[in-house]
């Protein structure tokens, strides 16, 4: 049985902290100059994420790699000049396959034991900390046991598919003789050639699933679905229709079955096609936001604005990001300039919060997980400074205990009040106001409290408000409050993180009245 704790953190906003397991383990035995498997972890790194308010911790590709699938690895083509971009200097040995072409649900040999892994678990627990492991649904590693001994279990074609799609299918010689099967497969992309496809209208394929689930369980607080609408019975039959005719069509989803089965777990979805509601309905607790994510980088405020008017229940299973493993990094991608604006978006909204490895200290270089080693890059202070501020803001009570509400900005003279988002947080004690503007440009703006909401901004002949992100405080008159709205006054991709009070009077900061 896993260890239990009653200090396990449950916060309905969680902050999830991705880490490439592989990668981290090298760094640390370079550092140590010692090979470092996770029960050689050092207390202090385990401290370090506690210190930070971390509530679940990601440790993304713990489980066996394939030696098949390394080899494809070392092997492919493209994947080699991402290596050479990502790590000039890099050598095959450094090349350990992709974490999602699992070979078996056991941690790696070069990364620990189960028993190694039920002693993290009870460290991260005494830290009020879970645990998040991956589950990948939609394939196997080439060489898994499954596909020799059950190949029923997957997908399958025959010698002319193999014949005219020799990138999809893939001769094997199994217990039942020679079997030709599916590699793994997004319908909008090319197969990945080191996994083989799973059957989802085979129950026997379902049950052997929810067994490896149940052990996963054991180990961990939560799992992360690794494209978990791919086993969507009708994305499923859409990807291969012609290749399940003789399969009954299931009656009901396999996550519906599998979450109804694991009610203590964390199930987190990586999800996209608008696939997002659906899972929350068959119980995801968290769905990747990777609309936010594209809109940030690519569409203009407004749709992000647009985005946000969602259903507050829907927008409190999101997973909000800025990167990810699969993402460029996002100091790369938003740079310095952008990344306050943005990052105080992403630390603000509800649902779950993911950081990324490296996301930190400012780190440029997106690594192909395949790779077990990183490039080195100093720390950028701006940004180490930053989050160190981010974090520990927005470790408050109000932002995971409190109601979430948008905002009417109106404008206040020019129509640079479209690039402003504003938002608040509000408990019976405690109340945050967050601005942001989203644009190049200063930006002005007039924004409506809500009534009940304003506390005692409403109740005096004058306010101050204190801008927790840059301890700057702000003076305004109630009757400009009442008649017109808050006012407020933006630099390029500028934020406010506002509480009410003069905090500067207690760190002795200046104060810039309005």
């Amino acid at each position: 049985m896993k260890p239990q704790s009653p200090v396990v953190s449950s916060r309905p906003h969680p902050h999830l902290y991705e880490i490439n397991t592989w990668v981290w383990l090298h760094d640390l035995s370079r550092k140590m100059n010692r090979t470092i498997r996770l029960g050689d972890v050092p207390d202090h790194e385990w401290d370090e994420l506690q210190a930070k308010g971390f509530d679940c911790l990601w440790l993304m590709g713990l489980w066996e790699r394939s030696p098949l699938g390394r080899r494809i690895a070392r092997q492919h083509a493209d994947l080699q000049q991402e290596y050479t971009k990502a790590l000039p200097d890099w050598q095959e040995y450094e090349v350990v396959g992709s974490p999602y072409a699992i070979r078996a649900y056991q941690p790696d040999p070069e990364l620990g034991s189960w028993e190694q892994l039920k002693e993290v678990l009870g460290k991260l627990h005494d830290r009020g900390i879970k645990l998040i492991l991956d589950f990948v649904p939609n394939h196997t590693a080439l060489d898994h046991e499954w596909t020799t001994r059950h190949p029923e279990y997957y997908v399958q074609g025959n010698s002319r598919d193999v014949t005219n799609f020799p990138s999809k299918f893939f001769p094997i010689e199994t217990s039942q003789g020679i079997r030709y099967l599916a590699h793994g497969k997004d319908p909008n992309c090319p197969a990945w050639t080191d996994t083989a496809q799973l059957n989802y209208f085979n129950p026997d394929t379902r049950k052997a699933l929810i067994r490896e689930l149940q052990q996963i369980a054991n180990y961990c607080d939560g799992v992360r679905c690794d494209m978990a609408m791919l086993v969507l019975n009708e994305v499923f039959a859409q990807t291969w229709k012609n290749h399940v005719k003789g399969d009954v069509f299931p009656s009901g989803e396999f996550w519906t079955e599998a979450i109804s089965l694991l009610p203590d777990c964390m199930w987190i979805a990586e999800v996209y096609w608008d696939r997002e509601w659906e899972l929350q309905q068959l119980g995801f607790h968290f769905t990747y936001d990777k609309r936010l994510y594209d809109r940030l980088r690519h569409s203009t405020p407004h749709e992000v604005a647009l985005h946000l008017q969602a259903d507050p229940i829907f927008q409190s299973k999101l997973v909000r990001f800025l990167e990810n493993h699969d993402e460029p990094r996002s100091a790369a991608a938003f740079g310095n300039v952008r990344l306050p604006a943005v990052g105080v978006l992403m630390a603000t909204l509800p649902g779950m919060r993911l950081y990324h490895q490296g996301q930190l200290t400012g780190k440029r270089i997106r690594i192909p997980v395949q790779l077990c080693r990183a490039q080195d890059e100093p720390p950028d202070e701006a940004t180490v400074l930053f989050y160190d501020r981010i974090l520990a803001i927005t470790n408050e009570d109000v932002f995971h205990a409190g109601k979430w509400a948008m905002l009417t900005v109106r404008s206040a003279g020019d129509d640079s009040f479209s690039n402003v988002l504003a938002y608040q947080w509000t408990t019976d004690r405690d109340w945050r106001l967050i601005v942001v503007n989203l644009s190049p440009m200063v930006a002005q703006a007039y924004i409506r409290l809500n009534g009940e909401l304003g506390m005692e901004l409403h109740t005096s002949p004058n306010y101050t408000l204190y801008d927790r992100f840059s301890d700057l405080s702000f003076e305004g008159r109630r009757e400009d409050l009442l008649q017109k709205g808050l006012y407020v006054r933006l630099d390029p991709f500028g934020c406010h993180i506002f509480s009410v009070g003069d905090g500067s009077l207690e760190d002795g900061k200046s104060e810039n009245k309005k």
